[in-house]
């Protein structure tokens, strides 16, 4: 994968680490439990994004952009660092938030990534949920056109096939890293959402012929939803890099048991997940993404889903902002 060829800005702190687990590993009994840890990646506090946003800039500037147009839910871990890294690169940049968490905690409304997007003065608008986000931002994209801006529009959570060559590029540091300290991986675990982050990583795993199986823990969508909707982005990103056969059906592996009441809605086992990572680790993962994530490989560990002497490879997504915005449900849970 020859991904030079690509318009790209670099922002992240790379490679990020690579972790062994072992109290998490101990506790839990095997497997091998290691961490990717993407929630270092740099601008905004981290996360996943800013890998997808190296390369949706990078096409951004090459276009003559001038204003950023994004949208997500309200506390939209992608918006935040889009947000970020507009400032950074001196675009303007307008976010639609979707209420698809129907709250009136303060928390959740104003506090965590809400109240960061706000200190870097983005423009902000609201959506009520069940909008057609992706036609909302392209008709305001043709309203920024028509005042005399330069828009680019990204898609919620930055994943089309330009921002999944990000992950594709993290398959490379990975095995990189694990060639290094001579680490065999044998199964990659992570919480899968707007599908640019599992698609990437499959159609660049998949490339390198690395043997290393993917799976992804669904936070919003139904099995098959997930699933489909992954092969379709890992396809256009195997075409976009120009990789003859495609991406094989069986390559694409979500585990959407673990979304419980709804996106953004907690569970027990996400609480639980979060509070042992934090205990046994001083890891912090976030209630939306990570938390879920996590919640499944636990569960799925003691369900005897690995053995104990599995490599297994859980990529933290970020969002450790998020937290903050569920501080009430998080007291409560700990009491």
């Amino acid at each position: 994968m020859h991904l030079a060829r690509f318009p790209r800005v670099k922002l992240c702190h790379a490679p990020t680490p690579l972790e062994f687990m072992p109290n998490l590993t101990r506790h839990l009994g095997g497997p091998q439990l290691w961490i990717k840890r993407d929630d270092c990646t740099g601008v905004a506090t981290g996360g996943n994004k800013n890998r997808k946003l190296e390369f949706l800039m990078g096409e951004a500037l090459a276009m003559g952009a001038t204003h950023i147009v994004t949208q997500g839910a309200v506390q939209s871990n992608h918006v935040r660092q889009t947000a970020a890294v507009a400032a950074k690169l001196g675009l303007k940049c307008t976010a639609l938030l979707e209420h698809r968490v129907q709250t009136n905690d303060s928390d959740y409304n104003d506090g965590g990534n809400v109240l960061m997007d706000r200190l870097m003065g983005i423009a902000i608008e609201y959506r009520p949920g069940g909008t057609d986000m992706q036609a909302a931002i392209e008709e305001v994209g043709e309203r920024l056109k028509a005042q005399g801006e330069v828009p680019y529009v990204i898609p919620g959570g930055g994943s089309n096939a330009t921002g999944a060559l990000g992950y594709a590029n993290v398959a490379l540091e990975l095995l990189a890293q694990a060639n290094e300290m001579g680490l065999r991986i044998d199964r990659l675990v992570h919480a899968t959402g707007s599908a640019g982050t599992q698609a990437g990583l499959v159609a660049g795993l998949e490339a390198l012929n690395s043997g290393i199986r993917v799976l992804g823990i669904g936070v919003r969508n139904p099995k098959d939803r997930q699933e489909a909707a992954v092969h379709k982005l890992a396809e256009a990103t195997a075409a976009k890099l120009g990789l003859s056969g495609g991406i094989r059906r069986e390559a694409v592996e979500a585990n959407c048991d673990y979304v419980g009441a709804g996106y953004g809605i907690p569970t027990e086992g996400m609480a639980e997940a979060v509070a042992m990572l934090a205990r046994q680790e001083g890891i912090f993962l976030d209630p939306v993404y990570s938390g879920k994530g996590m919640a499944g490989l636990i569960d799925l560990i003691r369900k005897g889903a690995f053995s104990r002497d599995e490599n297994v490879v859980f990529l933290h997504t970020g969002g450790q902002v998020g937290l903050f915005a569920y501080a009430d449900f998080f007291t409560k849970s700990l009491a």
